[in-house]
């Protein structure tokens, strides 16, 4: 192509953008729009939508100790069957899936399985699993590790909750002493 057709491609260009731009300001000029001051459609009989509450602060976690005490190898083995076995294995050497293996999870360091890729969020959250730290990253992963790549919402139920730790505790040549109730 020339100069010339170049210039004629431009300059239509040019030409519908002034277009574009002129007809707005006349639309501007020619429609004025009005607020309403009262709804134009009266619905009898229905009461107005309540606001929107305050959201409320997030509980804090109950202390795990007298959970444990009291909870339950068979149950935490059933509710782990239900919620984390289509990410996790938790059988010793049984390797990652989704999730990284379970099994010795108790005192092991956090983001320490060999060959699994952990995202950052908990690679940065340095320590060993507890029994306090797991209870906070079983209510909430997210909370515990925001912009973790862990996808499950958490155990709300702090029965439920405990119940899985003590079973994940029992996955272990040396289970980690259960901390005394106060």
């Amino acid at each position: 192509m020339d100069s010339m057709e170049w210039n004629k491609i431009l300059g239509a260009i040019l030409a519908v953008g002034i277009a574009f731009s002129g007809f707005g300001i006349i639309a501007e000029n020619v429609v004025h729009v009005h607020p309403l001051k009262a709804s134009a459609i009266k619905v009898e009989g229905v009461a107005e939508a309540p606001t929107a509450a305050a959201p409320e602060a997030p509980k804090a976690l109950p202390d795990i100790a007298p959970l444990l005490a009291k909870a339950s190898v068979p149950a935490g083995e059933a509710d782990t069957k239900k919620l984390c076995t289509a990410c996790h294995n938790f059988a010793e050497g049984a390797g990652a899936k989704i999730g990284p293996d379970l099994y010795g999870v108790v005192g092991r360091d956090r983001a320490s399985v060999a060959g699994f890729d952990y995202s950052s969020a908990l690679k940065g959250q340095p320590g060993k699993w507890t029994f306090a730290s797991l209870n906070e990253w079983l209510h909430s992963p997210r909370t515990f590790a925001p912009g973790t790549k862990m996808t499950f919402a958490g155990i709300d139920d702090d029965k439920e909750r405990a119940d899985v730790i003590d079973y994940l505790d029992s996955l272990s040549a040396k289970p980690v002493p259960l901390p005394p109730a106060k």
